[in-house]
């Protein structure tokens, strides 16, 4: 037989009605049939009447040879004949009919010949060929789509006269109303506001934190962008771009930051500001000593040179801290202006020293140097500034801000009540506070250095509870003074009973002013 459907060559024989006659003997050991077409029609009759044509999958596994050796195909494709022994095929299933009236959107409905058919606008009636699409009634609407509609019931026979009525059926009765839930009462046991299913109870937002004020935000990005140049052997010279601190002793809450200004953030310049906060001593007779310098402008070793300002200024406090706690407690201004003026120029005098060491100018290596001492007693609500150049001091009491700078070597500050000196042992009532048991040594170098040419500043005044007072650098205290939007921004800020945690000082902070650019050095005390 050919394979691709053509007609052997040679003469025509019976092969197949030999294959498949009932009298031919099986070659097998018994002497019942034991064909796979056997098995197969053994099989059929044990499970039944064979499944729906339409239920078993097409079986086109290429041309099947028919009775007389040739393959039966179609136009949609090859088709196995039928055995002898399976049946015919039943008659194709009516196709399901849908209801007459509008479609959904986007809905299609399809033919017979699987052409697409247009909805029906809404409000049409139906056709006279509308009978074949007739809307389904309850006996069909159960039934497979395909299959027909099963038979229908048969009716229930009637009803004597004085039977009673039947009893509604379950989805007929309607279901007992649900009780009413009780009101939600409030705290002051009042029937609270009913609330609708669309309100949703959400915290509160605190606002977004201020980034500049004024009318337009400064020219410079707002975040670093350059890293200042590093010496791989001397690592330990490098400044990091921020600086924050905090702590909390007696009746006051201290808060520290120092920022890189936005010119040295774009230029890669390393930060000329330096910021030291120390504690000397423990309990009621420590010291809290804040500290700050800023270097030369453009100058190689501005950074080093605040840092070391900062370093011996504390040092020399911290040697001394018992008996400045002494003074403090006991308000001697003209002892604490005398010693701490003293150290002051020892400290800033090194840094000419150094100067001279290194074969520079004293104003190239030269800082300002602003310090505030916090006594750790609660008790004791003296606070005493003291420095040299230039920078900010302002007060935040009742709301408004007020600069208290003080004027150049006076001993300014209101009176603390039952506090005072004792009797004057000197002609301007010191004692031997200045000297504060350190001896002057001979200097080493000849001539020997100046004093600073910038004058002493030195304030001590009593805090009163809710007052804020700010000590800054000059990169802030100068915007502080030029704009007062941002005195504003500071005072809804810093008004609050409690005082801002370290995060949100730093952002106060950081906000912006066009045309100041310098770095940035604050230290506020919120009095409790």
């Amino acid at each position: 037989m050919s394979q691709q459907g053509g007609r052997p060559a040679g003469p025509e024989d019976d092969w197949w009605a030999q294959l498949y006659d009932d009298a031919t003997g099986d070659t097998g050991p018994t002497a019942a049939p034991d064909s796979l077409d056997d098995r197969f029609v053994s099989a059929t009759g044990t499970l039944g009447a064979p499944a729906a044509p339409e239920a078993l999958p097409p079986q086109r596994t290429g041309p099947a040879p028919g009775p007389e050796g040739a393959t039966a195909s179609g136009a949609a494709g090859t088709v196995r004949p039928r055995a002898p022994w399976e049946p015919p095929p039943a008659a194709p299933p009516e196709p399901a009919s849908f209801p007459p009236g509008p479609m959904p959107p986007g809905f299609t409905q399809r033919g017979p010949e699987g052409r697409t058919a247009p909805p029906e606008p809404a409000g049409t009636a139906p056709g006279p060929d509308s009978g074949a699409q007739s809307r389904p009634t309850a006996s069909t609407e159960g039934a497979a789509p395909g299959l027909g509609a099963p038979p229908p019931a048969p009716p229930s026979p009637p009803l004597p006269p004085d039977a009673p009525p039947a009893p509604p059926s379950p989805s007929a009765v309607p279901a007992p109303p649900l009780p009413d839930a009780p009101p939600a009462l409030d705290s002051t046991g009042e029937p609270s506001a009913p609330r609708t299913p669309t309100r949703v109870d959400l915290p509160a937002q605190p606002p977004a934190p201020l980034r500049f004020v004024g009318t337009r935000p400064p020219t410079y990005d707002a975040e670093p962008t350059a890293l200042p140049a590093a010496d791989p052997d001397d690592l330990g010279d490098l400044v990091a771009d921020t600086v924050l601190d905090g702590a909390r002793y007696g009746v006051c809450t201290l808060r520290a930051a120092s920022v890189r200004g936005d010119s040295a953030r774009y230029r890669g310049e390393p930060r000329r500001d330096a910021l030291l906060t120390a504690r000397f001593g423990a309990g009621e007779q420590a010291l809290v000593l804040v500290a700050m310098a800023t270097g030369a402008r453009a100058t190689p070793g501005a950074h080093r040179a605040a840092a070391e300002a900062c370093r011996w200024i504390g040092r020399a406090v911290g040697r001394s801290h018992a008996r400045l706690v002494e003074d403090i407690r006991a308000a001697r201004r003209g002892d604490l202006k005398s010693g701490l003026h003293r150290l002051t120029d020892r400290s800033l005098g090194r840094l000419r020293a150094g100067a001279a060491e290194q074969g520079l100018k004293p104003e190239e290596y030269s800082a300002t140097l602003r310090c505030l001492l916090l006594p750790a007693d609660p008790a004791c609500r003296v606070r005493v500034f003291f420095g040299v150049g230039a920078g900010g001091l302002f007060r935040l009491r009742d709301g408004a801000w007020r600069d208290i700078e003080p004027p150049v070597g006076e001993v300014a500050g209101e009176p603390v009540v039952g506090f005072g000196s004792p009797p004057a042992e000197t002609p301007e009532g010191d004692r031997l506070t200045m000297d504060l048991g350190i001896p002057t040594p001979p200097s080493p170098y000849e001539p020997a250095p100046q004093p600073p040419r910038e004058p002493f500043r030195f304030r001590a005044s009593v805090a009163r509870p809710g007052d804020v007072l700010l000590m800054c650098t000059e990169g802030l205290a100068e915007p502080l003074r030029g704009e007062p939007e941002l005195c504003r921004h500071l005072t809804g800020r810093w008004s609050e009973p409690a005082p801002p945690g370290l995060a949100a000082f730093l952002a106060d902070t950081q906000v912006r002013v066009k045309g100041y650019a310098d770095d940035r050095t604050a230290a506020a005390v919120w009095e409790a």
